[in-house]
């Protein structure tokens, strides 16, 4: 309970600081409009060309990208200001205050930063994902909505652990400002449904795709955290074993991350060292 009165203060101070600069707000929320509004009148164009791509037709694709917005929605919302942020508070040796605090310094350095204007992804994405499962018609059972809830917040937390885990090198770089650059190539491969990469042509010949498909599928599960919840809500998915993939990928990539956080600080010099 004292973690989340901390984290409501947290929430309460990234609302005041969000107001002392209202303009900035507005132009953030415009901007992700903007790109959401380009987003659709892409593969609008492109539906209308063809009925269906590689087995998703139009409402399901918005319905798998609008998941993919919202699970991206929610890390650029409470991790992603924090996670980049890391190596600045390594470099002037403010980490320093976040270890002598009484709170668990992974939580402290992950959640004491809120990008507010973010939320308004998440709500876009609610609405796009609503919209395309009424077009679509079919009925929704509870199951189906707790299922997709439950790898919605798995998608969150693989993505979490993988944003740890490169923050984290930090501590031995010193700087690690290609964070964000990273996330945004990393997260390219995730805005495409799974069965988009496949690459196999009439002789069989194993070809780029499914290299990337094998890779991003039990390596670094990327492909399966947006795919996953997507199929499940649309009621499509039909290899059940992704779902258990998805789900180990969530617990070993938040028990590395934890233990790479652990390990790295305990290489981290003060600035007081």
């Amino acid at each position: 309970m004292y973690h989340f009165r901390v984290f409501a203060t947290f929430l309460r101070n990234a609302l005041i600081r969000e107001m002392m600069f209202q303009g900035n707000f507005l132009i953030q929320i415009i901007t992700r409009a903007f790109w959401f509004v380009a987003q659709i009148a892409l593969f609008k164009i492109i539906y209308s060309k063809v009925p269906e791509i590689n087995g998703w037709t139009e409402d399901q694709y918005f319905a798998f990208m609008a998941t993919g917005m919202l699970i991206n929605g929610i890390v650029e919302t409470f991790f992603m200001p924090n996670c980049a942020n890391l190596s600045e508070q390594i470099r002037t040796g403010r980490l320093d205050f976040a270890l002598v605090k009484p709170l668990d310094t992974q939580f402290l350095v992950s959640l004491e930063r809120v990008n507010l204007a973010m939320l308004s992804q998440v709500a876009l994405a609610l609405g796009l994902l609503i919209r395309s499962l009424y077009r679509i018609g079919e009925p929704i059972s509870v199951m189906q909505l707790v299922m997709y809830l439950a790898f919605v917040l798995i998608g969150v937390l693989f993505f979490y652990s993988l944003m740890v885990v490169t923050a984290c090198s930090s501590i031995f770089l010193g700087r690690n400002q290609g964070l964000y650059d990273f996330w945004f190539y990393i997260t390219v491969f995730a805005r495409y449904p799974r069965s988009i990469y496949d690459g196999r042509d009439a002789s069989q010949r194993f070809e780029a795709g499914e290299v990337l498909q094998f890779g991003f599928s039990y390596i670094v599960p990327i492909l399966l955290v947006v795919t996953v919840p997507a199929r499940v809500i649309v009621d499509t998915l039909e290899q059940k074993h992704w779902m258990l993939v998805a789900l180990m990928s969530a617990v070993v990539g938040m028990l590395i991350s934890r233990a790479v956080f652990s390990w790295s600080l305990g290489h981290y010099r003060s600035a007081s060292s």
